[in-house]
């Protein structure tokens, strides 16, 4: 099999298309959105809300929607680049705060299934808080190092 050569790529910033709007599925819930299209017709956009809203019970919100959907639907294998090394990433310190609400994502994703712990992994991300608009915070992982090691797909 012939070896991929990995390049630095220059990140492309991508713009939505037209303005999106934001759509609450139920009303006053900042936290159960999404985001439509701006340049509908009025009438289509209605349509489009009130089907939404009508199935609003399909959409997951939470780790503890997701239960007992089967892993192998949503689980990815990634392709990794033997000749790349593992690099340990410095262990990032955090506030009592932050601690606080990093520890209860993990737990809210360690209750539903999906992450699980391993000791002495050869990949390590450390998460990273973002800001949410609302106030709160979402934990992300920084996948930097890993993704330098994936071929890509295309």
């Amino acid at each position: 099999m012939p070896r991929q050569e990995l390049k630095e790529e220059t990140p492309v910033a991508v713009q939505p298309v037209e303005e999106l709007l934001t759509v609450e599925f139920i009303p006053r819930d900042p936290d159960k959105t999404t985001k439509i299209g701006s340049k509908m017709k009025k009438d289509v956009r209605e349509l489009v809300i009130n089907c939404l809203r009508k199935n609003k019970d399909i959409f997951t919100w939470t780790p503890q929607d997701l239960e007992g959907i089967d892993p192998g639907v949503i689980t990815h294998h990634l392709n990794l680049d033997p000749t790349i090394r593992p690099i340990k990433q410095k262990k990032r310190h955090f506030g009592p705060d932050q601690d606080k609400i990093i520890q209860g994502e993990v737990n809210k994703l360690l209750t539903a299934g999906h992450i699980r712990e391993i000791q002495f992994p050869e990949w390590l991300s450390n998460v990273v808080l973002v800001p949410k608009p609302g106030g709160k915070w979402r934990m992300c992982i920084d996948f930097r190092d890993l993704n330098k090691a994936c071929p890509k797909d295309y």
